[in-house]
């Protein structure tokens, strides 16, 4: 759709929300001039479409009393699954450009529907809320987003422009494997073949600026997974610390507390050692807190329970030991040694908080 076509769109658009508008507020709306504004008012007519002009000090265009835009054939059914569609990608986050996209083709939807269903479907998002909290957007450019789909669609290589976490830009070219959408961001990921034969990587949409389809082909290697590509490249960023730890655990009880953009996995094999020790190696001084021979919940039944491996890069390490806590399962604390310290100061306070509650006499009930 060619640039003037969509200005003609856009100026039919404001003369809907009725009124009269001036030239002067056409022309800078639509950022052109008043001349390219009558232009336009001139193709909406030889369309078919009732353009009025108003003369005076106050005239401008409007459309014509009663002009209305067909209905649009959607059922109900249909039109509320587009419009939950938009006001869940506007609460996630993963809307393009801005949030007042999807609120405005909110209002365009209800606008063209039948005047009864339109008047039902207007009364959700004024009377709906969301138990989740909305995600902060950072959205990439409409332009790159479609590009990106029809490039990994094809397998074609795009060169790109990034800025990485740190700020630092480079050009590149990548072959897009897929996209992912995941918490408020989206995400390309593929192979780097600057970076090494094979190499998969991944990247923000949003730190991508610009993006052109390049000549030739790929193919994506089988089974190649772009979920879990991203989660665990995200479980992977260098962040400041870190962290590794044995569980005496099971890996679905393990997931459900550290998500895989958390922390990697791995089951650590079972060898007897010749002097009967613990097979995972365990050193009680390096426990933290607990002691692989100490009580805990059991494993849920039908969850293979061993030895796994945990690893995790993190800004920050205070919200790792009441994950540990919420585990209620042995484990060892390979590294740092700092997180050891605060799984400790953890135990200490929940000791000191209990004790104090059982030496508490009891208050008043409540009346």
């Amino acid at each position: 759709m060619t640039t003037s076509t969509t200005r003609v769109l856009a100026l039919l658009e404001i003369l809907q929300g009725g009124g009269t508008r001036t030239v002067p507020d056409l022309a800078a709306r639509l950022g052109v001039d008043e001349r390219t504004v009558r232009r336009y008012a001139g193709h909406l007519l030889d369309l078919g479409v009732p353009v009025d002009s108003v003369r005076g000090r106050y005239g401008g265009y409007r459309l014509a009393p009663g002009y209305r835009m067909p209905p649009l054939m959607l059922t109900e059914d249909e039109a509320l699954a587009v419009l939950l569609g938009l006001l869940a990608a506007q609460r996630a986050g993963l809307v393009t450009t801005s949030a007042a996209a999807s609120e405005s083709a909110a209002a365009k939807l209800r606008r063209v529907l039948p005047k009864a269903l339109g008047r039902r479907l207007a009364a959700l998002p004024a009377t709906a809320d969301f138990t989740a909290r909305p995600r902060p957007a950072a959205p990439p450019g409409a332009g790159v987003l479609l590009g990106l789909a029809e490039a990994a669609r094809h397998q074609r290589p795009v060169a790109i422009t990034y800025t990485d976490r740190k700020g630092r830009g480079s050009d590149r070219t990548v072959l897009p494997y897929g996209l992912v959408a995941h918490s408020g961001r989206w995400y390309l990921t593929g192979a780097d073949p600057a970076a090494g034969e094979g190499e998969v990587r991944t990247f923000r949409l949003d730190r991508i600026t610009a993006a052109t389809v390049q000549p030739g082909s790929f193919t994506v290697p089988p089974a190649f997974d772009p979920v879990a590509t991203v989660l665990d490249s995200l479980a992977r960023t260098p962040w400041k610390h870190a962290v590794s730890l044995r569980v005496h655990d099971s890996v679905p009880h393990l997931r459900r507390h550290l998500p895989a953009d958390i922390a990697t996995l791995s089951t650590i094999p079972v060898t007897a050692a010749p002097d009967g020790t613990d097979p995972a190696g365990t050193d009680p001084a390096a426990t933290g807190s607990a002691h692989p021979d100490s009580p805990s919940r059991p494993a849920p039944a039908g969850e293979p329970t061993g030895w796994v491996r945990v690893r995790i890069r993190a800004e920050r390490l205070d919200w790792i030991p009441p994950v540990l806590a919420a585990l209620d399962r042995p484990f060892v604390i390979e590294h740092p040694a700092e997180l050891r310290t605060l799984v400790q100061e953890l135990a200490h306070r929940l000791g000191a908080h209990a004790a104090a509650c059982q030496e508490r006499p009891p208050g008043p009930e409540a009346g």
